[in-house]
């Protein structure tokens, strides 16, 4: 990571932005004026997701540098507080499963989207269900009903597959290919989350061997009783941070994620 593109946070968070940095009041350029935007991303300390999560860094300060927002990238999970929370518009939820949370946690996030900021969970975000809990834990069935009342269930081994643009017009799927193949885990649950979420695309289970077919498999969709709202299925493998295709769903679902619009128009 170029250390030029970090600016100290709070509490150990580095902000990465496209701004250019002043020393000493001093600079080849004028200075850009800050961005509004700014996205927390609290990625998951699980090895099984050190790969992506050690190229994601990078991945994302260039979309950030692209885009011109601020992004703050961590692992720990002690940033998702009030507090904190409320300095940015856009939570990111890499590969950090609900259960790694604390209570306090949870409420915090829970809070953070039910007052209709932007929340985009990635792939073992999605890792719902009372099987990862220890005896006596409280399940909190707040985040199964926000991932559309869905319980996760094992994947099948990690291969190349589809994914299948369903509603191309959402702002988070425009300039998408009709499909595009990555490789991932291809994540089955137990049962598809339509009707109760908006479906923007599905996993085309004949392109890859499923652990148990689901038939109907959204891998990302939308929870529209939330005002911003996005699971994105896919995005286990590092190769993910480098396929054009991921890239433009991740700058569009950002860029979706905090806009203050109603409807937003991704070119």
């Amino acid at each position: 990571m170029n250390k030029s593109n970090v600016v100290p946070g709070l509490s150990g968070v580095g902000l990465l932005t496209g701004m250019v940095l002043t020393v000493c009041g001093c600079s080849a350029r004028a200075p850009q004026r800050e961005p509004a935007v700014k996205v927390l991303v609290v990625a998951s300390s699980d090895p099984d997701h050190a790969a992506m999560i050690a190229k994601a860094g990078p991945f994302l300060a260039t979309l950030a540098a692209e885009n011109h927002f601020v992004l703050g990238f961590t692992k720990d999970t002690s940033q998702i507080n009030e507090a904190n929370l409320a300095r940015y518009q856009v939570f990111i939820q890499l590969h950090l499963a609900p259960f790694n949370m604390s209570a306090s946690q949870q409420k915090a996030l829970q809070d953070f989207i039910e007052d209709g900021h932007g929340w985009i969970g990635v792939h073992a975000a999605g890792l719902t269900g009372k099987q990862f809990l220890s005896p006596g834990t409280p399940y909190w069935q707040w985040f199964e009903n926000l991932m559309g009342d869905i319980v996760y269930s094992p994947h099948p081994a990690i291969q190349t597959g589809s994914v299948v643009v369903e509603d191309s017009k959402h702002p988070v799927t425009r300039n998408l290919p009709a499909s595009f193949k990555v490789r991932d885990e291809w994540y089955e649950f137990d049962r598809s989350p339509r009707p109760r979420v908006r479906v923007l695309a599905c996993a085309d289970e004949s392109t890859y061997k499923p652990n148990k077919p689901m038939g109907d498999h959204p891998i990302i969709w939308a929870n529209e009783k939330y005002r911003r709202a996005l699971y994105i299925g896919i995005g286990h493998d590092a190769t993910a941070c480098s396929d054009p295709s991921f890239a433009i769903l991740m700058r569009n679902a950002i860029l979706w994620a905090a806009s203050a619009e109603q409807r937003m128009e991704v070119r």
